[in-house]
């Protein structure tokens, strides 16, 4: 029955020369005899193998040549990459090219070109970076695998050796033909491998995987009975890979045997997705590359002379060996498991084949379109030892490709060849192929010419290969192969243009030869019927009226008697099998049909499938099929006799009908057979689209599910998430099966309806554990952006791929365009607003300039608070000075006065500053940081701002600026940003100047204090930090040492560093050493600083113990003792003291702080006091806070310091830190009896002030209320609590009032008279403490009021000269904290938090910008500990700008108050971790999204965390279409759509009329409403097209404006295309009848229809939840009009009469496509299945009685409308 095989011609595209030879001639240097002809070498490959990635590949169609091959040619060391003729690419290598490759890396996302030299690996990125691997070891060759590079050493075991081999070759995988002979000249020594054995495993391995350009190569096992081995048998040569699939080819000279390996890097991609900028992280290189040998053959003496990939016939990838010697190629059959498409079972020998073959190459022509996995369908081209060119799909062999004879002299002329070589052109043989990409080929012939030559004529016909594909899933393999041995093996039919012309040419041929042969009364036979069709003069008609594109797909006409076959000749069983055959091929093609009926896009491939199918159905006698083809494309029609003996003809299998019966009755009842067979089998490419859409349909309405398996018969994948019901688990089902919404366009739309019902009921509130593409499937990519979170910087690549997939395409590239609110709105006259006119300096960088960015501009809305605040805080301006017009010498000093002190405040402002810009910017890395300037120079307003310097000769002040740079220093470092991956070590290094200076030192400690030095290697911190903290404590240091004169302040900058280090440790020995440094006196330069020592140690050994309490001592009892010495109590609870044996005795260059026995407690009691505060922090020990108790008799009062006082009462509360209460009845609990009502006494005048010390008293009472006021500011430090607010704030202002001596008509809070007790100095620094305290609460809030209370404050110029430094520091940090990062950040109540606050708010204040004697001045910054930037802003997902949004803030239930809702409108700052419980998008306007949490007492999220929940204080909101965003309407008008859209829509007088200016009026409004109202760019662009295009189109415009508003009103713009395309479509089929003209072809849009009617009714019966997503009075109404329209065609009822009696069709064209409507619309079965039920009820029924309920019963899909036409017709009958 197989046919010999046929021939068929090449087609030769030109004359091959490597292109880098022209390229070279072009450069002068290829001249003849320049070079020897042989010592380049040359590959083409694929411009896929090179390309990106990326989302659009179409980029490198740009620069692929005429045929798209590209070439890299290799000479020396230079490489060429070439496409068509234009050089893409030029490398230069340092050496002699030894083998090129290309190979992707996983963390890498384009290619890389991997040149091998004698000593190095170069790896060239596309655009041409170089990173070069130096080999310490031989490589004599370099494979690409799917994850890296292989590379195989040469035999030398691995010893290196300079070559002096020259050119040697270079292949890729597509020609590894040629040995790759190294001849090193070494002598093995035996010793090599002894010595090599100790050495790291890369040198003794034989093979090498390199998986990143900056790691290592590293060593490869084998798996041998489940142990892994070192791969060390340098024999077992690599002759091939696969950079598609991990599999490795080798061959054994010593055993003479070839293997396949199948390469273990499964689990290497999963690791690599968790950090793709860096190099590999540890776990991942430790990761092993295993070979595992799947397969083995002692088939030769030599290797394989070529290997390669290619598919075996039924689909399964082989391995094809080329044996040279024996001139055959083997191949071996993988098997590939089905539950994984990575993994690879073991290949069993008997499943491989040989054929004979002098040269193979792959190639892919037989189906172009078709993967097998990751792989291309891959034919195999074998030439002969006879020269033959053959193909073979598999081992069959399909046709013989042949030169053509006809291109003859002209082809030659054009290549200038000589005339010799085209006469014997006819005799030319083929000696060789090579270089096949994809399906084209280098020839060369005997005479040595090599032509590029191309097997098949594109472009190839997607519907051919759609059949193709079916016909090899569905028909048994004999079937097929038969098939494809004719399809491929006739050369007659070649001349035939097209693709399907061919293709259904081979079909019809069959079907004429072994059709059924039809009884003779039918007027023409069937094997005619197709020429009597295309020669009618309804065919002529057609061909006029039909687009043209239609007549090229219709198959010509042919001659019978032309057949090959002769049925005479054949046997019975030769006609059984064609006839078997044309049914199968029938089942198969229908399925397909069926399929395709389900794209909108292959109408045009429907009709030519159509046409086809009716022939083969005819010819099989099939008539119920035929009138099913004829129903759909009613000019199909083939004419045949009504055969009322077929009862028992199949019923066509149909997804529509299956789609409405499951609609109206549910899945389990509607009818198997309706789904055709091949789409119910597993893994059927060709039908995937149609079987997706009935399983969703099936998952939708309720089939159960069993694995894949759906009790409908079909399989499904659904994607992991939770799905309360059908709707949403159908969506995950779309996910998994990744059919997105431009799959969703795709579907009829009455087909799509459901499915996009499904989306909708999903869209309000998904579960929480869906895949982002889930998200944006239902319209949420709010959800989906908050989803892919951090993921989205690291890898965003594959997940917009992934997302683009399941978005509409024209939603990606059509953002609306709108106008930001931010900074851009404020003229800039108001943002550099300074004190003065004047412009001179306000292009001055001030450190602040990028402050105003949309979210601070959203977060303090238009007022101008931000530029206040920078104004306050700038520090590069002169100050102005206000000075009579005519200034005499006595001025002068006046102005020097003045301007010493503005110095104070403007060297204070630093501090201020750095808050307030803290992690504001990032820097970029190639740019040097610009610190502001200090000016302490003022300027005369009155004299035209003259600048006048500040004289500091005449004041004794040592470096007046240096602590000032040093802040200047911190300011500008603090506002860069932690980075989202980290700073660069080179660009600290970069910044650092070549003289140690101020600012630099403040630069690194703002640097520590944001962790960027984790950078520095420890070579970095030791030229930078000199040496370790110890160093610099002297009392560790051994007695031997030399006494070193180390500063002071530098011993309290160590102590508190080596406190930070061991933070929360409780070490014992640290411990210990600082508890001693509280008490040692320093032996720096500098006595009086001994008090700012003690404070460092003390608090140093805060953090050490921080919050572990009595814990933090163990058995040291001894310890509390000794710190309650150094405080003065007089309690002591142990014998025993800790003299001097807490410090070394041996250090006798210091010695302890005591006058005799004495401890000096002014010195040691802060450092103690406060180390007792940290240590028992929040650990509610009553016992230690009643020995910090405040004396409580008028004698011992006397005798402690009044600040300490105030530092016992901070200590106490922050023990029993759940007692603060923010009320004023909690604050005067803090007073002893004895003070208030000694206080109170006297402030009456009750005592007499003799009896006494009345000044101990008031500073007593004044310090006790302020250390309570501090110790509420840190307990409610971030929180924005309103009653502390009110409280401090209370305070604040009496305090000031009793400064300024005004009259308060309101009873004070204080007593009377404080100013006659107590100095202005001390209310002074408790007013700024409070202040302080009071922005501690409030933090990043910019609360107005006390902002304006701050700038008043800082304006104060006292001729007392009481507002000092130390002041105005107070005031700058409060506004500092109060705009803390611009509003982003805000303070921290965990315990290192509260440490570093209390330690920035040591109660001490400078007097001058040098004063450390207290405390010292860098600690003041340490807040930045306590920082956390709680900010979170929304952004509309769609035009990705920051937005306001209501949050409803729920927080979790504490010991003060329930659990409690609060709202909040972003941009806002949330509460802490351990009390935020969920957050919830609120209001109308977006759509609702829960983000819930557990409360934990962690620390905020930190950037770049994945598993933070606010995507780095961003969270993407979606905003409702017909909402408007509430900075464009914030009063929320939202009825004004409705109102808006009805005065657009209706004023159809208006419109249709002939006024021009109403027209315009109103189109121009409804595209402007739109474009307010949503962003969606589908809806715009109708809008657009409503308003502009349709102007004469009344009643169709009037129409588009109301569905306008329904799709937005109810948020359903895809409804759009559903409601325009079914209006439409009736609309023009109701117009176009009237004037009796056809507008369709076809009757597909009533099955379409239909499905939308039955979902209408599904929805209305209830049978689908929630209500329906299209309105139903417009179905039913449009669903009237086809009834009436049906009602009013005149000859229909004749016709329809006509065709049930004979079967026969109408002559009419008209009439023809019109009664197919009708059949379908009212589902009336073909004549036979009616002629057969009415025999059936006719005897039953008595006459006068109506047959319908008996009808009904037999025809159960046919509609009500069609049974009484039927009944109607059966009466008239009668009568």
């Amino acid at each position: 029955m197989v046919p010999a095989i046929g021939s068929r011609q090449l087609t030769v595209l030109r004359e091959f020369r490597p292109h880098g030879l022209a390229v070279e001639e072009a450069d002068g240097e290829g001249a003849p005899g320049a070079r020897p002809p042989q010592d380049y070498d040359y590959f083409l490959f694929d411009p896929a193998l090179a390309a990106s990635p990326g989302p659009n590949p179409g980029d490198w169609a740009s620069f692929s040549g005429a045929d798209g091959d590209h070439e890299l040619f290799i000479r020396g060391n230079q490489i060429i990459w070439s496409s068509g003729s234009r050089v893409h690419k030029r490398y230069v290598s340092p050496n002699t090219v030894i083998m090129a490759s290309w190979c992707r890396m996983d963390t890498i996302s384009d290619a890389l070109l991997c040149v091998l030299q004698v000593d190095t690996l170069s790896l060239y990125n596309v655009t041409g970076e170089v990173v070069s691997i130096p080999l310490p070891y031989a490589v004599s060759s370099i494979w690409p695998l799917p994850f890296g590079l292989l590379l195989q050493k040469s035999t030398d075991g691995g010893r290196m050796v300079s070559s002096s081999s020259s050119l040697l070759n270079a292949r890729d995988l597509n020609r590894p033909n040629k040995e790759y002979g190294l001849s090193y000249n070494v002598s093995c020594q035996a010793n090599t491998m002894e010595t090599d054995s100790k050495a790291n495993g890369a040198i003794i391995s034989s093979h090498l995987v390199l998986k990143h350009p900056l790691e290592e190569p590293q060593a490869t096992y084998f798996e041998e009975k489940e142990k892994l081995t070192m791969m060390k048998d340098f024999d077992e040569k690599t002759i091939w890979t696969s950079d598609t699939i991990p599999l490795m080819a080798s061959y054994h000279k010593g055993k003479f045997q070839h293997s396949v390996w199948q390469i273990d890097g499964a689990n290497y991609q999963e690791a690599m997705n968790e950090n793709t900028m860096l190099p590999v992280s540890c776990d991942i290189s430790s990761h092993k590359c295993t070979f595992r040998k799947i397969w083995q053959g002692k088939c030769s003496q030599s290797a394989a002379s070529k290997v390669f990939l290619a598919t075996d016939f039924d689909g399964l990838p082989i391995i094809c060996f080329l044996l040279h010697e024996q001139k055959i190629l083997l191949a071996v059959r993988i098997q590939v498991d089905d539950t994984t498409e990575e993994a690879f079972g073991d290949i069993k020998p008997h499943m491989s084949w040989n054929i004979p073959a002098f040269a193979a190459v792959p190639v892919v022509v037989t189906r172009p379109r078709v993967r097998v996995g990751t792989l291309p369908f891959t034919d195999v081209l074998v030439l002969s030892s006879d020269n033959d060119l053959l193909l073979y799909s598999g081992k069959q062999c399909l046709c013989r490709y042949t030169l053509p004879t006809e291109l003859g002299k002209g082809f030659f002329s054009n290549y200038g060849l000589n005339s010799e070589i085209s006469d014997t052109y006819s005799d030319l043989k083929i000696t060789s192929i090579a270089d096949a990409v994809e399906g084209r080929i280098n020839v060369t012939c005997n005479n040595g010419l090599m032509l590029r030559c191309s097997l098949r004529k594109n472009p190839s016909s997607s519907l051919v290969s759609d059949c193709i594909t079916a016909m090899a899933e569905g028909l048994q393999s004999c079937f097929y192969s038969h098939f494809v041995s004719l399809f491929w093996g006739d050369s007659d039919a070649t001349y035939l243009d097209s693709e399907w012309e061919y293709f259904s040419y081979e079909i019809k041929r069959i079907c004429t030869e072994y059709g059924q042969t039809l009884p003779t009364k039918s007027p023409i036979s069937p094997s005619k019927a197709w020429d009597f069709l295309v020669n009618s003069k309804y065919h002529a008609q057609y061909c006029k009226r039909a687009p043209t594109s239609y007549n090229s797909f219709l198959p010509v006409s042919y001659d019978t008697h032309k057949t090959i076959f002769n049925p005479q000749d054949e046997h019975s069983t030769d006609v059984s099998f064609y006839i078997r055959f044309m049914r199968e091929t029938l089942e198969t093609l229908h399925a397909l049909y069926e399929n395709l009926k389900l794209n909108i896009l292959r109408k045009e491939d429907l009709g030519c499938l159509a046409t086809l199918l009716c022939m083969v159905a005819s010819s099989l006698g099939e008539h119920t099929y035929v009138d099913y083809y004829c129903r759909d494309f009613p000019l199909n029609l083939i004419e045949f006799p009504s055969l009322a003996s077929s009862t028992s003809l199949r019923t066509p299998p149909s997804l529509f009908r299956w789609f409405e019966y499951c609609l109206r009755h549910g899945c389990d009842s509607a009818k198997l057979e309706d789904i055709p067979t091949l789409m119910r089998k597993q893994k059927v490419s060709a039908l995937s689209w149609g079987r997706k859409v009935a399983s969703f349909y099936s998952l939708l309405l309720g089939a159960e599910r069993k694995g894949k398996k759906l009790s409908s018969g079909l399989y499904c994948e659904v994607a992991s998430g939770s799905a309360r019901n059908t709707e949403e688990l159908t969506v995950l089902a779309m996910v998994a099966e990744k059919f997105g919404r431009q799959q969703l366009d795709l579907l009829p739309v009455g087909v799509s309806l459901v499915l996009r019902h499904a989306l909708d009921k999903c869209r309000d509130s998904p579960p929480d554990d869906w895949p982002a593409t889930a998200y944006v499937l239902v319209g949420r990519e709010d959800l989906a952006m908050a989803k892919m979170g951090s993921a989205r910087k690291d890898n965003g690549l594959w997940n917009n791929d992934s997302l683009t997939l399941m978005s509409v395409p024209y939603m990606l590239h059509l953002q609306p365009v709108t106008i930001p609110t931010t900074a851009s709105d404020i003229p800039i006259s108001e943002v550099l607003n300074s004190e003065d006119s004047d412009s001179v300096y306000k292009s001055i960088e001030d450190g602040m300039e990028h402050i105003f960015t949309s979210t601070t501009q959203l977060r303090f809305g238009h007022d101008l608070r931000l530029n206040e605040v920078r104004r306050l805080l700038c520090s590069a301006r002169p100050v102005a000075i206000q000075t009579p017009t005519n200034p005499s010498v006595s001025d002068q000093d006046l102005q020097q006065q003045q301007l010493w002190n503005f110095a104070q405040r403007t060297t204070a402002l630093p501090f201020g500053r750095g808050a307030f810009t803290l992690a504001t910017t990032y820097t970029l890395l190639t740019e040097v940081l610009v610190f502001p300037k200090l000016v302490l120079a003022g300027r005369l307003p009155a004299q035209q701002n003259a600048t006048v310097n500040l004289d500091l000769s005449n004041r004794s002040v040592s470096e007046f600026k240096s602590w000032a740079e040093f802040h200047n220093g911190v300011a500008a470092g603090l506002r860069l940003a932690p980075f989202q991956e980290k700073m660069l070590r080179t660009w600290i290094q970069y910044n650092r100047p070549s003289e140690p200076n101020f600012t630099h030192a403040g630069l690194l400690l703002a640097f520590g204090l944001h962790e960027h030095l984790r950078v520095l290697t420890m070579t970095d911190a030791y030229r930078y930090l000199s040496q370790m903290l110890y160093f610099h404590v002297p009392s560790r240091h051994p007695s031997s040492t030399p006494e070193l004169e180390l500063p002071t302040l530098l011993q309290s900058a160590a102590v508190m560093g080596i406190g930070l280090l061991y933070e929360s440790s409780a070490h014992a020995l640290t411990m210990k050493i600082l508890l001693g440094e509280i008490g040692r006196r320093s032996g720096g330069d500098n006595v009086l600083e001994r008090e700012g020592y003690a404070v460092a140690a003390g608090s140093a050994l805060g953090f050490v113990a921080l919050g572990h309490g009595s814990d933090a001592f163990g058995f040291m009892d001894t310890f509390l003792d000794r710190l309650f010495e150094y405080i003065g109590s007089k309690e002591v609870y142990h014998e025993k003291h800790l003299n001097a044996t807490t410090a070394d005795d041996q250090s006798g260059n210091t010695g302890q702080m005591m006058d005799g026995a004495q401890i000096n407690v002014d010195v040691t009691a802060p450092g103690a006091i406060i180390a007792l505060a940290l240590i028992f922090l929040k650990t509610e020990s009553e016992e230690i806070a009643a020995r910090l108790s405040i004396p409580n008799t008028f004698f011992d009062l006397q005798y402690v310091r009044p600040d300490f006082v105030m530092l016992r009462i901070i200590a106490r509360n922050l023990i029993l830190w759940s007692r603060i209460q923010p009320t004023k009845e909690w604050i005067d609990s803090q007073i002893p009896k004895t003070v208030k009502s000694g206080v109170s006494n006297m402030s009456e005048g009750a005592i007499d002030s003799d009896e006494f010390d009345a000044e101990a008293l008031f500073q007593a009472y004044v310090n006790i209320v302020t250390g309570a006021c501090i110790a509420l500011g840190l307990k409610y430090a971030g929180s924005r609590n309103g009653d502390a607010q009110e409280l401090l704030y209370a305070y604040t202002v009496h305090f000031l009032n009793e400064i300024k001596h005004i009259p308060v008509r309101t009873a004070s809070i204080l007593p009377k008279g404080l100013l006659q007790y107590v100095d202005r100095g001390t209310l002074e620094l408790c007013l700024h403490l409070i202040v302080l305290s009071l922005s501690l609460v409030m933090a990043g809030s910019g609360n107005l009021q006390i902002f304006r209370l701050l700038r008043y404050l800082r304006g104060r110029m006292s001729a007392e000269g009481q507002v000092n430094y130390g002041l105005q520091m107070a005031v700058s940090l409060a506004i500092g904290f109060l705009f803390l990062g611009g509003g982003t950040h805000t303070f921290s109540t965990q315990n290192s938090g509260i440490a570093a606050l209390l330690i920035s708010l040591y109660p001490r204040l400078p007097t001058g910008p040098n004063d450390n004697r207290c405390h010292l001045q860098a600690f003041r910054h340490l807040y930045v500990i306590a920082t956390e930037p709680r900010l979170v802003q929304t952004v509309d997902v769609d035009t990705e700008l920051p937005v306001y949004c209501p949050l409803e803030v729920t927080v979790a239930e504490t010991e003060y108050y329930d659990e409690t809702n609060y709202c909040e409108v972003t941009p806002c700052l949330l509460p802490e971790r351990s009390v935020l419980k969920s957050i919830r998008v609120c209001g109308p306007r977006y759509w609702p999204q829960v983000i819930k949490l557990t409360p934990e007492d962690k620390p905020w999220w930190r950037s770049g965390d994945k598993t933070d929940p606010f995507n780095g204080g961003v969270l993407y909101i979606k905003r409702k279409v017909g909402s408007c965003s509430y900075s464009d309407d914030p009063i929320g008008c939202q009825s004004l759509i409705s109102r808006a859209m009805h005065e657009v829509c209706d004023m159809p007088s208006a419109r249709c009329s002939n006024k021009p200016n109403s027209t315009n009026h109103s189109s121009n409004r409804i595209d402007q409403l739109v474009s307010t109202y949503s962003a969606n760019p589908s809806l715009i662009a109708f809008a657009k097209l409503c308003s502009k295009s349709w102007k004469n189109r009344c009643n169709f415009r009037e129409f588009c404006s109301q569905v306008l508003y329904e799709c937005m009103s109810k948020d359903r713009p895809s409804l759009l295309q559903v409601y325009i395309s079914f209006y439409t479509t009736i609309e023009s089929m109701w117009e176009h009848l009237k004037i009796g003209h056809c507008p369709f072809y076809d009757s597909l849009f009533l099955p379409n229809f239909k499905v939308a009617l039955a979902y209408n009714e599904a929805v209305i019966d209830g049978r689908i939840t929630d209500g329906g997503i299209i309105q139903s009075m417009f179905l039913e109404s449009l669903m009237k009009r086809v009834g009436d329209i049906f009602a009013e065609l005149p000859n229909l009822k004749d016709n329809l009469h006509h065709y049930l009696t004979t079967g026969r069709w109408p002559d009419v064209q008209n009439d023809v496509v019109i009664l197919s409507w009708y059949l379908q619309w009212y589902s009336i079965p073909p004549p036979h299945v009616v002629a057969s039920a009415v025999e059936k009820i006719r005897p039953r029924v008595p006459a006068g009685v109506s047959m319908l309920p008996l009808l009904r019963l037999l025809l159960p899909t046919t509609h009500l409308g069609g049974l009484m036409e039927i009944e109607k017709f059966q009466t008239t009958m009668k009568a």
